[in-house]
């Protein structure tokens, strides 16, 4: 298996079965990790590291990762490198911003929208876990440096696209901005499954992971451990295909990829925050380079997407 290609010749160990699905959550006021049961009677309950066994829908769901960074690449899918750049590879090679470990948020979760903020996206993505420390190794080796993966929503407060699109601290970093889980999974073949994203119910963004991918998770890893030493617990966000739009208060939005999972998150207002009333630091903006990002290109993306965007906003 050559590092550099992709389609892979031949799958890695991580992405070859037994499904295992791991998954961290609250019971009793106590964190327990667990693995979701696969077969027999209790297929689809959660099985407590204690032996308990308890039906995943009656415990709260915490981010399953608790990473000492999260890296994430700027655009990996050829539908989403059309819309944004009216070409299929964006870049010579991959780039990246970080996230900060406060934006982590688990599955059936609340998402925050401030109210003086107008522009918060969706981006459905799956996300990369580092199962031990990683440092210079080539893409051949990066696969047995991967823990497992997860849908992950990669929101993002686009109103500060004008001041801080270089490092995208408030754009991808406010908190509740990355829910994560329901678990970590491995032994799937990543890239024969299909993400997809919804927005109250309707399908907003598809895309199946290995027709689109540019770079693979083993080529971003190795990239970034030339320099970056990765951690167990460690996060890559690995972008996210076209059609990423704004969502209001009280949307239900969703990430499911097949074998993997269905990731859920409600958007919820609060209000702006103390400071911003005194005037402290860049306001939000509606800018052209924020609308631009924030609304897309709709005459780039599949006819379905918007209509079922514009649906699902007379759903709430």
């Amino acid at each position: 298996m050559s590092g550099y290609e992709f389609p892979l010749k031949e799958l890695p160990a991580v992405t070859r079965g037994p499904r295992v699905e791991r998954r961290h959550v609250m019971l009793g006021g106590s964190a327990y990790w667990g693995t979701l049961v696969e077969e027999g009677a209790d297929a689809g309950w959660l099985r407590l590291d204690d032996g308990r066994t308890v039906d995943p829908s009656t415990v709260t769901h915490l981010p399953p990762v608790s990473p000492s960074k999260i890296i994430a690449v700027h655009i990996s899918y050829s539908s989403r490198s059309l819309e944004t750049r009216n070409t299929a590879k964006p870049t010579d090679a991959p780039t990246y911003f970080t996230k900060p470990t406060t934006a982590l948020n688990g599955h059936g979760g609340q998402i925050l929208k401030p109210a003086d903020c107008q522009y918060l996206n969706y981006e459905g993505e799956y996300a990369v876990v580092v199962g031990k420390t990683c440092r210079n190794v080539t893409p051949d080796e990066a696969w047995d440096y991967i823990a497992g993966f997860c849908p992950a929503l990669d929101m993002g407060l686009q109103d500060f696209r004008d001041t801080d699109q270089g490092s995208m601290l408030r754009v991808k970093g406010a908190d509740t901005l990355l829910p994560m889980g329901p678990g970590i999974v491995k032994g799937v073949d990543l890239f024969a499954q299909t993400l997809r994203t919804y927005r109250n119910g309707l399908l907003v963004q598809e895309a199946r992971i290995g027709d689109e991918t540019i770079w693979g998770p083993h080529y971003v890893m190795a990239d970034l451990a030339r320099h970056i030493t990765l951690l167990a617990g460690d996060v890559i966000l690995m972008g996210t295909p076209c059609h990423s739009r704004s969502v209001d208060p009280g949307d239900v939005v969703e990430c499911e990829i097949t074998g993997l999972g269905r990731l859920a998150g409600t958007v919820v207002a609060i209000p702006a925050p103390r400071a911003s009333a005194l005037g402290v630091g860049h306001p939000p903006t509606d800018s052209p380079e924020v609308r631009r990002v924030a609304l897309g290109f709709d005459e780039r993306v599949p006819d379905r997407f918007k209509e079922n965007y514009r649906a699902a906003a007379l759903k709430k």
